[in-house]
């Protein structure tokens, strides 16, 4: 495969146009490229490593996502990086190399739609596919400087995807623009065009907020401004969500007590157990879908993810259900709190993204925090958006805002409400 050079994001380019069409069409005039775990007709799924590539055949058809893009009459420019197996939030993939960061060159792109991120990044496309099951498509929008939009779970096919874990699995994209992000967005939910409706609150996540690297004036409180600027005073509250969730979610208390790594960081206890419920349930599902292959071919993988990926085939199913019960019992609690309307803003990850030359090897240390926040949309089905906020000490900022289960097309809507004066706020903190 030739690999492009430009920032490292495509495994291969081509060209692939919707057929003619005498209807102006609502992708008409964009491009994008695809993370290499959809299947495009003709062309192998490489799935972010070569012994993959090696033992499976070009797909025969094309994923559904992939598809309805075409239909809606936008041009695929290739396939891009990806971490292996998707099976890391780093971004470094030791066959195909770190995509770069345009935002931040010495930094990691964040993983594992890396290549997806990058390009649109770089604008080398309008727009990507990526994937999200743990934070795939989210941290690396957020490391990147870009939107990327976790849509509720199941709102989009993942028929003609790799599946990683089905509890989790999501098709999602990236954008640099929230109008672009929008019209994609209704192709792949297949939603008509409606009028934004108003948020009856938008409620501050504090105690995530106070675990973030970068100050709340970066983040919460343009937020904060910006909602009380468009929307009134009043639609904004405030949470200790680590309480909430461990008031509403018992059945958090059979992961309590599985370590306490993550508490070293003062994370929330009741967060930390959600990444561990999420985690064990991810890790049992990797197993079932691809334990076999892996035992049966002993693939050739990158520092970190070798052991990582030998844990997950070696994982039993004590607590499953434990982890599905989590799942149940903080959609409801989390419905209960945002109504139709709430949203939960939280940052995208509480960190910066580490330097390229740190090692991957130490990447699980290094996304316990965030995947603590993250886990909150995975383990809900919610959907998500990252949102950027400029720059901090020359990485990119961002933050989140959570909605409920088939709320995308509200949660699209408030971001091209929101966009303009979160970015004008954000400015006014540099004059």
């Amino acid at each position: 495969m030739a690999k492009s050079s430009e920032f490292g994001a495509f495994m291969e380019k081509f060209t692939l146009q919707p057929s003619p069409s005498q209807h102006q069409l609502p992708l008409s005039d964009l491009s994008f490229a695809v993370k290499d775990i959809f299947d495009v007709e003709g062309y192998v799924t490489g799935f972010g490593n070569p012994d993959w590539a090696r033992t499976h055949s070009a797909a025969t058809t094309t994923a559904q996502a992939v598809a309805d893009l075409f239909t809606a009459g936008a041009t695929c420019l290739g396939k891009t990086v990806m971490d292996e197996m998707a099976y890391c939030m780093y971004g470094v993939n030791k066959h195909y190399g770190t995509p770069t960061n345009p935002c931040a060159p010495d930094r990691v792109p964040g993983g594992s739609s890396s290549g997806s991120a990058v390009a649109v990044a770089a604008r080398l496309v309008d727009f990507s596919l990526g994937t999200d099951t743990g934070a795939s498509v989210r941290v690396p929008a957020s490391y990147c400087g870009i939107l990327g939009f976790r849509p509720s779970l199941g709102a989009v096919s993942t028929v003609g995807v790799v599946p990683m874990s089905q509890s989790f699995d999501t098709v999602g994209w990236f954008a640099r623009d929230p109008i672009i992000l929008s019209r994609v967005g209704r192709v792949l939910l297949h939603l008509p065009d409606v009028d934004p409706i108003k948020p009856s609150q938008i409620i501050i996540a504090e105690d995530c907020f106070r675990l973030s690297n970068v100050p709340s004036d970066r983040t919460a409180q343009v937020l904060v401004k910006s909602t009380e600027k468009l929307f009134g005073a009043q639609c904004v509250k405030h949470i200790i969500l680590g309480d909430y969730v461990k008031d509403k979610v018992p059945s958090l208390q059979h992961f309590m007590d599985k370590g306490n790594e993550d508490q070293e960081d003062n994370m929330p206890s009741s967060l930390a157990a959600i990444s561990r419920a999420v985690r064990l349930l991810q890790r049992f599902e990797f197993k079932n879908n691809h334990g076999e292959w892996v035992t049966k071919v002993n693939p050739d993988f990158g520092l970190g993810l070798h052991e990582r990926i030998w844990d997950a085939v070696k994982v039993t199913g004590e607590n499953i259900d434990f982890s599905h019960l989590v799942r149940t019992e903080l959609r409801a609690a989390l419905t209960a709190l945002l109504g139709d309307h709430g949203i939960l803003a939280l940052p995208t990850t509480p960190g910066e993204p580490p330097k390229v030359q740190e090692n991957p090897g130490e990447s699980d240390v290094f996304f316990s925090r965030p995947f603590s926040f993250l886990s909150i949309a995975g383990a809900s089905g919610f959907c998500q958006v990252s949102i950027p906020l400029g720059m901090y000490d020359d990485v990119p900022v961002a933050i989140s805002l959570v909605a409920k289960h088939g709320s995308d097309g509200f949660l699209l809507n408030l971001v091209e409400t929101l966009y303009d004066t979160l970015q004008e706020e954000t400015r006014k903190l540099k004059e």
